[in-house]
């Protein structure tokens, strides 16, 4: 019977006793001083990015509220913009309709008063020619009468001749 000629092939139970010992000394300080260290680190790590990614969920999520929380604030700030817009639009056109019409009013009141300026310069003026005929016609009556008719008489006479006269004609040339 051949046992194998190579030493590394051969069975030796003592050296196979001696190795296993070794073996289980070295993975119980593994085990001890490598293992669990290396599996915590590791453990830490993995826990670490688990709060580092929820974190980010977190993040993510407040960033989509304040997103939304923008849009919205932006949509009602042109909303209050377009509002403020048009209640300015109104009052604008509401001063411009008041202004023109108190140019309107001071428009018609000034015509008004250029018309009662005009009606009362004529009222004037017809009594002054009215005053010049009757001085005309008592110096007339004066001179053709030559004293004959008391101061009485030619008054009345002339009153006549003046009511007598259609004044009209130049009251309606106004």
């Amino acid at each position: 019977m051949t046992v194998a000629s190579n030493a590394l092939i051969q069975v030796t139970p003592g050296l196979m006793i001696w190795t296993i010992v070794c073996f289980l000394i070295t993975l119980y300080v593994l085990k001890r001083f490598a293992f669990g260290p290396i599996q915590k680190l590791i453990d830490e790590r993995r826990e670490r990015i688990r709060r580092a990614l929820a974190e980010a969920d977190e993040a993510r999520d407040e960033a989509r509220k304040l997103l939304e929380e923008h849009r919205k604030l932006i949509g009602e700030a042109r909303g209050e913009a377009e509002e403020i817009r048009s209640v300015a639009k109104h009052e604008a056109e509401a001063q411009l309709r008041r202004v023109k019409d108190e140019a309107e009013a001071d428009r018609q009141r000034r015509l008004e008063d250029t018309r009662k300026q005009i009606e009362a310069e004529t009222r004037r003026s017809l009594e002054a020619i009215r005053s010049e005929v009757a001085e005309l016609g008592l110096i007339a009556a004066e001179k053709v009468t030559r004293g004959a008719l008391g101061d009485k008489d030619q008054r009345r006479l002339i009153d006549e001749a003046i009511g007598e006269l259609d004044f009209s004609v130049l009251e309606r040339n106004d």
